[in-house]
């Protein structure tokens, strides 16, 4: 029958039949078709035989013969974990006489078979139940693929993911450094909030990122406050053991998801360049909340057993002294920020966010900075966050300290800017080319000009010209702001007179 190999006894039965009976008839009352009668007859091998047989490549002698036995096995046992192809050249090597690429396919299924009868025991995946409520889960994954650019400049950041396991609602948002607790406290806090309640359990994976290159006691402290952020939530923390990712599964199936959602939007928006960051935030935010549109009905399930949120929310950055010097501003974790002048000499203290520094004098805030970060990981040279309007000021009474200046590509605002100083100084003497550059520079501060500036540039350098700074100072003076006439009338002494005799009168 179709399907079913013939037996010792029908090959014997058909070959008694063949002697007085045609092929086709002979095979049927064996029961089994005329192909199969012809191949019998072209092979007249028992079945056992040639299924035997077959196991060594159809009737070809075994390729490992004298080998798998005698060494291959041996050296399995010996050292688990050895691929085939690793296997296979060993043996090439103590027997180069002999050509066994050809075997290689047979050294893969004998070694697979091998391993499920005597290998050793496999590590098992215990799939969970997750009742509503129980349990949320974070992490980091990198979108560098995406290929997202902000303003033409490629954009290096990752994405932390929050998601609510029964459920599946989410949270995503841009991270612009690499992991950390500040990165996670923020993200984390904004998912709940959001939200509008808490989980009882918090997973994470085993937070090493967040830990790298810091001494055993930051270490501690980096704990001890996630746990502390846990409890003002009345969440149980949890984390997965490190290096073993399918024990944080609920969430890292889901960052494949979240990608590819990404993707295909960035595709239907037909660019992945964006304007700002703002921007580029808005969008991650609208892709999530499409998604959890369709959990609707599975977080009306869950949000009843979702703990309160807490009256406020907990600390998610970190804090640090920092000393404004004679040079206007401070470094902060290997990188240099600007700051107004007139803070030389204070000490202030910063609050440490993902994307910003927030500065304090005395318990107010005065300042705010875009966070730098260092290059490599803060192992190279410093990195520098210039506002040129911080020290614009001095810089025009001193120019010439612009042509060694350590932060000077960092000072320009555009990168038309740039390009006009580079022209300037392949074109001046290098004390008229500061002199105009610095000049440039405050016409944009003073006017409050840079943008319209910065196309005037481009269109002057265009043509082959040199910006002329009284023409262009000319073009970009504000008109003055037009005060208007106020006339003040003056009562006469009679009509105070009137006014006390209708106050008496109502008295």
């Amino acid at each position: 029958m179709p399907g079913r190999p013939i037996t010792d006894q029908q090959h014997r039965y058909y070959m008694t039949l063949r002697q007085k009976h045609p092929q086709k008839t002979a095979a049927a009352m064996a029961g089994f078709s005329a192909s199969t009668a012809y191949r019998t007859e072209k092979d007249a091998r028992l079945p056992s035989v040639r299924r035997r047989d077959r196991r060594h490549g159809g009737g070809k002698p075994d390729p490992l013969a004298g080998l798998w036995d005698e060494e291959i096995v041996p050296l399995l046992r010996s050292t688990p974990g050895l691929k085939p192809i690793t296997v296979l050249e060993e043996m090439e090597r103590r027997h180069p006489d002999r050509d066994l690429m050809t075997a290689r396919r047979t050294l893969e299924r004998r070694m697979r078979l091998w391993r499920a009868e005597h290998g050793p025991e496999r590590e098992v995946i215990f799939r969970q139940n997750h009742p509503p409520g129980q349990q949320g889960m974070s992490d980091f994954f990198d979108v560098g693929d995406l290929a997202v650019t902000i303003a033409g400049a490629p954009l290096e950041h990752l994405v932390y993911h929050f998601a609510l396991v029964y459920s599946g609602w989410e949270h995503a948002e841009v991270v612009l450094g690499g992991e950390s607790f500040t990165a996670l406290a923020h993200g984390l806090q904004n998912a709940l909030w959001q939200l509008g309640g808490v989980p009882k359990e918090h997973r994470t994976d085993s937070l090493s990122a967040a830990f790298a290159n810091l001494e055993r006691d930051a270490q501690a402290d980096l704990r001890d406050r996630y746990e502390a952020l846990c409890a003002d939530y009345r969440m149980e923390p949890t984390r997965n053991n490190r290096g073993v990712a399918h024990e944080n599964g609920a969430i890292e199936s889901r960052h494949g998801h979240l990608k590819a959602r990404l993707d295909q939007a960035l595709r239907l928006r037909g660019s992945r360049d964006f304007t700002s960051l703002d921007d580029y935030r808005t969008f991650v935010a609208q892709v999530v909340g499409q998604h959890n549109a369709r959990r609707r009905d599975a977080l009306r399930i869950e949000a009843p057993h979702l703990q309160p949120l807490p009256a406020r929310r907990s600390c998610d950055y970190d804090e640090a002294s920092v000393q404004v010097t004679s040079s206007g501003g401070f470094v902060l974790r290997k990188v240099f920020y600007t700051v107004p002048s007139r803070l030389i000499g204070y000490d202030l203290r910063a609050r440490i966010f993902d994307d910003r520094i927030e500065l304090f004098l005395a318990g107010r805030h005065i300042e705010t900075l875009p966070r730098g970060r260092a290059p490599n990981g803060g192992r190279g040279a410093h990195a520098h966050v210039i506002n040129y309007r911080h020290v614009i000021h001095s810089l025009r009474k001193k120019p010439g300290a612009l042509a060694n200046l350590i932060w000077r590509d960092q000072l320009f605002p555009r990168s038309e800017y740039r390009r006009c100083w580079e022209t300037l100084g392949a074109q001046l003497p290098t004390a008229a080319a500061c002199r105009l550059m610095v000049g440039l520079l405050w016409l944009a501060h003073d006017q409050a000009c840079e943008a319209e500036l910065a196309e005037a540039l481009t269109a002057i350098l265009d043509a082959g010209a040199l910006p002329d700074l009284r023409a262009l100072q000319e073009r970009f003076r504000r008109p003055p702001a037009e005060t208007a006439d106020v006339t003040v009338h003056l009562p006469t002494a009679a009509s105070y007179d009137a006014l006390l005799g209708v106050t008496g009168a109502a008295a």
